[in-house]
């Protein structure tokens, strides 16, 4: 029998998006094949420490019984650029812990999917699950994201963009913004997911706190356009020739799709799978999900989240995330399910394409001779 395969589960994390990262590795945790993977938990707190987890107490109930939290009572660990020698290990000594084969980062918003641990992980020669450095960069940051998009033909919503100093020196006024992107409109940290710091601005007098909000996260935000329709949701699969799923469609029952609706109140939103849109328009999801996977460098996974108007049917595509949720009610999984794949082949799948990726970009030379060299 081949021996199997050592995959590191990471997740938790430095991210308003920490809780979330926690739910969604309780579902891939619970859905790897134990006869296949031999698999080791390592769970980070919000202040950036390393904790090797046990499969029974990597997750506690927190003071609210409605959120879960790490478990850090385990051995601290850290993980070494150092390709050819055990490059996770205990920082207490207490245990040797080994090479891992491959890494799966169950990690949402900023220091997890934005290009960070992507980097450490290419210095350790691990292979990793997800977007690599600059597919994982250029899609956390909504500023940039929306640009590449919009310079490869597609279509999104009107946007401005501010920086902290912005803020600081009183230049974001509630006039120029309605003027531009209409009312009301939605403000948001530029580096961050799961409708954490989003606020949908009606009215002046919401303005100053619904900015304070957002730059309480990141330093730099997006003001956008409020779009009337529907929302549709499209994953994606694979490295160099990736597929789509069939659509989905997200009918919330809250003022918008807020982190509340998606992750506290069970009933905050219905999920339509497959969405009832014409074989027009889910070819044209399709298509364009395909689009911005390959425009912003993707690989192995995404999901690609879009508007439809209401009158125009114009599709508008919001934003793409390259580590979605894997909680029980997201999007990511139930879409490949209803698409023909089921939760633990897609776990499987996704493995299968970090080590495929890997390998392709270890056979590229690392040492230049000139032609005709011996």
């Amino acid at each position: 029998m081949p021996s199997k395969l050592r995959v590191g589960i990471i997740f938790g994390g430095r991210s308003g998006e920490h809780e979330v990262s926690l739910q969604s590795a309780k579902n891939v945790i619970s859905a790897l094949d134990r006869k296949k993977y031999e698999v080791v938990l390592i769970g980070i707190d919000k202040e950036g420490g390393w904790y090797l987890q046990s499969d029974a107490q990597f997750l506690l109930k927190g003071k609210d019984q409605k959120l879960i939290q790490l478990n850090k009572s385990e051995d601290e660990v850290g993980l070494l650029p150092m390709p050819r020698e055990a490059n996770l290990i205990s920082l207490t000594g207490k245990r040797k812990i080994g090479q891992l084969d491959v890494i799966f980062p169950v990690l949402h918003g900023p220091y997890g999917e934005d290009g960070t641990i992507q980097g450490l992980l290419e210095m350790a020669n691990i292979p990793y699950v997800g977007a690599g450095v600059l597919g994982s960069s250029l899609s956390m940051d909504k500023d940039v994201m929306k640009r590449l998009l919009r310079e490869a033909g597609i279509s999104i919503a009107k946007f401005l963009t501010f920086e902290r100093e912005d803020y600081e020196k009183g230049e974001i006024t509630f006039a120029r913004v309605s003027k531009e992107v209409g009312s009301p409109f939605f403000v948001k940290p530029a580096n961050l997911g799961s409708s954490v710091g989003i606020t949908k601005v009606k009215k002046k007098s919401k303005f100053r706190s619904a900015l304070k909000e957002a730059f309480s996260y990141d330093n730099k935000i997006l003001i956008e356009e409020n779009i009337e329709g529907r929302e549709i949701e499209c994953s994606v699969l694979g490295n160099e020739d990736p597929i789509a799923s069939v659509p989905g469609e997200i009918i919330p029952r809250h003022e918008f799709y807020s982190y509340e609706a998606k992750y506290v109140d069970e009933k905050g939103a219905a999920l339509d799978i497959p969405a009832k849109i014409s074989q027009k328009l889910k070819n044209k999801v399709q298509r364009l999900a395909l689009l911005a996977f390959k425009v912003l460098c993707c690989s192995g996974m995404a999901r690609v989240d879009f508007f439809i108007r209401k009158v125009t049917e114009e599709v508008i595509l919001s934003e793409i995330n390259t580590i979605p949720g894997f909680t029980k009610i997201s999007m990511y999984p139930k879409l490949w399910e209803a698409s023909g794949i089921s939760y633990q082949e897609l776990i499987d799948r996704l493995i299968q394409l970090a080590i495929e990726r890997h390998k392709r970009k270890g056979s590229l030379k690392v040492s230049y001779l000139p032609a005709g060299s011996k």
